[in-house]
């Protein structure tokens, strides 16, 4: 099982806007439209080599950024330092050209003061001394709202912007017009990680989903992130149908599973005499589906064991008690009737529960139609 499912040290993304996976296919060129030379305006030229020279350039202009901080005197706020030095390069390198500062855009008598602009994509520009999400009082891009909020507000607020850049100089965030505001939805680079720690595999996504060619458009919603993101937005819709599909498998083969079994006679007796209602029993099988895919996420996440677990452990669980055990066995194995595994099963769902709080038994009785072998090993 992996410990990490995100391929990217230094990349993250929250909400939908920009899933993972769809980042895996831009980074990997796998099977997605958009992304040969002749869409990034290098007719002629590899995709590779181009990156590689921004990367470069790049390297020497934060080394130069840093070197100018060690220098800055605490009065000042560090904001043209951060833009001079270090942003307004980096977008150079995006094909962006000399960013124009922009002008306060007032919306319903508000102001936004966005530090710059390209044709119809903002891009807020603020010091490296500045946090993305806190509001700073008498700080250039801050004082009002946090950098983040000020600018999704604006694209919120405005009919003519739908995507829009956000940096500090340590992070840089893509942002999109986001109206049900539930939950922040942008794509984030960490700047200082991946320069200090070289990682130019991550540079390379920076480079292909940031570059200017990717915002540019006769409409905002002509370019090619928005086409991106309505390509996650359908893979996600295809997905959802198919685990429609397989939840509605699953129940049928556990629901008939639970039934056949020959330990399971109290079972059939209350489905047969109405003590148990089939829509009861439908329930407890649904509630047994997404508690299985519960834990099916959690593991490929690494999200379930103890992070300060030793190797033993960990092997131990995954060997002999987890769910991608028994998935893998699902997949190799004919279906016996020993009830091994289903115990397992249930002594990971009882700890998971709190030793004090032991799993509720269900009408679905003491075994399990999981194929499979004898299960060896004692908790």
């Amino acid at each position: 099982m992996p410990k990490n499912s995100n391929i990217f040290t230094t990349i993250r993304t929250e909400g939908a806007l920009l899933p993972p996976d769809l980042l895996q296919r831009i980074s990997e060129g796998a099977n997605i439209a958009g992304l040969t030379p002749e869409s990034y305006h290098r007719p002629g030229e590899k995709l590779n080599e181009a990156i590689n020279r921004s990367w470069n350039a790049l390297q020497g202009a934060w080394a130069s950024f840093k070197t100018a901080q060690e220098r800055l005197p605490e009065s000042d706020k560090g904001t043209t330092l951060t833009r001079e030095r270090w942003l307004l390069p980096l977008f150079r390198e995006l094909d962006y050209g000399r960013l124009q500062t922009a002008n306060a855009v007032e919306i319903d008598g508000r102001s936004y003061a966005i530090s710059h602009g390209w044709e119809h994509v903002p891009i807020h520009l603020v010091s490296y001394r500045l946090d993305l999400d806190k509001r700073t009082p008498g700080a250039t891009g801050a004082s009002s709202a946090s950098p983040h909020s000020l600018l999704q507000v604006f694209l919120n607020r405005s009919d003519a912007n739908l995507w829009g850049f956000l940096s500090n100089g340590y992070k840089l965030r893509i942002l999109r017009d986001n109206m049900t505001m539930t939950r922040q939805a942008y794509a984030e680079f960490d700047l200082e990680a991946m320069m200090e720690g070289e990682v130019y595999s991550d540079f390379v996504l920076l480079w292909l989903l940031c570059h200017q060619s990717r915002v540019e458009g006769e409409r905002p919603s002509d370019c090619w992130l928005e086409k991106w993101m309505k390509v996650a937005e359908e893979q996600g819709t295809r997905a959802l149908d198919q685990l429609r599909d397989g939840v509605e498998a699953a129940i049928t083969a556990l629901g008939l599973g639970f039934i056949e079994h020959p330990a399971n006679a109290e079972l059939r007796d209350k489905l047969t005499d109405g003590r148990l209602n089939g829509q009861d029993y439908y329930r407890q099988l649904l509630r047994m589906v997404y508690r299985l895919l519960f834990l099916f996420v959690a593991e490929d996440r690494d999200l379930l064991l103890d992070p300060d677990a030793d190797e033993s452990t960990r092997d131990c669980y995954i060997h002999f008690y987890s769910t991608q055990r028994l998935r893998q066995m699902a997949e190799s194995f004919k279906g016996i009737q020993h009830p091994d595994l289903f115990e397992a099963l249930r002594l990971v769902m009882r700890l998971l529960s709190g030793e004090d709080f032991p799993l509720p038994r269900s009408e679905l009785g003491e075994v399990c139609p999981f194929r499979g072998r004898f299960f060896r090993e004692k908790a």
